[in-house]
Formats: C-alpha cells, structure tokens, sequence
C-alpha cells in the first residue's frame, strides 16, 4: 500500500507540479505577482501529502512572524514547500543547484528565494547578504536550512558558514525549528509512509550573541527530535 500510495503521489503531485510551472511563468512573463501562485502550488503539495500519501503536520511552538531569521532541520522536500505555508510566503535560502533547474529556477528566484554557491565563498555571502536585507527590507522573514542539505535522521553535521554570516550581518533573531520528517519521507527515497511531522519551534535566539554560542543553540534546538532508525 505505501509503494501505491508513493506512486500516485508522484504521478498526481509532479503533474499537477509541470502545470503549474507553466502557468506561473506565464504570470511572471505579464509582470504578475507570482507569490500567490507558489502559495497555492504548496497548498496542492499539502492536499497531496494528506489525501494521498497520509502525511500531515503538527506545529509546537510559537510560529515566528515579522524580522526573524528561521533556521530549520532538513530532512526530505516535505519541509520545503510546507514552510512556505507555515511562515507566510518567506524568503528561502537555497543552494544553486536548485536555482539552475530550468523553468524551476527562474520561478523560485522570481519568488524571492536566495541562490548561494556550496562553497561559500566571500563573493557568495555577500550576495546572499544583500538579497537578504532586501528580504528583511521588504518585510519577509529569512528561512533557513543551516546544515546545508538534506540529513537522514540521526545526522548532526556542523552548520554551513552561511548562517552565521547571515546572523551577524542582519543582527535579526533566530527562531529555529526542529522536524523529524525523515522518518516518513527519506531525503533521496520514493516512498512516502504515512504519519506526522513535526515541526517544533524553538526559542528563539536574540542577536548579537559570539558566533559560537549562537550555532551551538542552533544546531542543538534544530537536533531535539532527532533519533536514528
């Protein structure tokens, strides 16, 4: 069942994914706002994830709103597009590969997502930085997923250079958020086992404080409902 459930999942979500690429581009190419349209492309992500492959999510916390960097967990594509429900349309700090994806691409930068290079080069930061006021600038929150990529559950790896860059240079807070989607949803697997996802949001962290204080509370409250199958 979970395998059917998987493959209806991709047939309906990824269909339905082509044509609204399509239909946004033509909004984008008339000077649209398409904000509202990747609103509802994640709304359909959602339906799908409930309907079809049984996976909802449960929000703890207090969901952050106004001048606040989010930094999250990553474990599947399922938190991705949830967020952009979840926090209202934020800004997303994504790595460039996902940014060249033709079509795909164009729309997510249109959108506002922030495209930065693996490396983390000097030039790299500085672009992200400057996107990122703008970001702040126009009144959207910054998400973050500051390890970089997507972990299996029961990986802590270190944060990317690009977090604490972002956290000195804004002087903004951070409220990060724990998720524990991997157990039903693998970063790189096809099958989709039903379940809930929790996305616990955690205190949140006040500016100004020494980089290494800073990711160590980070990556400790992104961790808190991480266990290894």
């Amino acid at each position: 069942m979970v395998f059917i459930r998987s493959l209806l999942f991709a047939l309906i979500f990824y269909a339905g994914t082509v044509y609204a690429v399509l239909s946004t581009l033509a909004v984008a190419g008339l000077g649209g706002d398409i904000r509202p349209h990747v609103s509802r492309w994640a709304r359909f992500h959602r339906w799908c994830c409930r309907v079809i492959a049984g996976i909802e999510s449960r929000i703890e916390g207090e969901v952050p709103q106004g001048k606040v960097i989010v930094a999250a967990k990553h474990q599947s594509m399922f938190e991705t597009v949830e967020l952009v429900l979840i926090l209202h349309e934020p800004v997303i700090v994504l790595k460039q590969e996902l940014a060249d994806i033709p079509l795909w691409g164009k729309l997510a930068t249109g959108y506002g997502a922030i495209a930065v290079q693996r490396e983390g080069s000097a030039s790299a930061l500085r672009t992200m930085l400057r996107a990122a006021k703008s970001a702040v600038a126009a009144g959207r929150l910054i998400l973050i997923f500051p390890e970089g990529t997507r972990v299996a559950p029961g990986e802590q790896p270190p944060l990317k250079s690009g977090f604490s860059g972002l956290y000195k240079q804004l002087g903004l807070p951070v409220t990060p958020v724990a998720i524990d989607s991997g157990r039903l949803w693998a970063r790189n697997g096809f099958l989709k086992r039903p379940g809930i996802v929790t996305f616990r949001f955690g205190e949140t962290i006040p500016p100004g404080l020494s980089r290494v204080e800073a990711e160590a509370r980070v990556h400790a409250a992104i961790n808190v409902l991480d266990t290894p199958h």
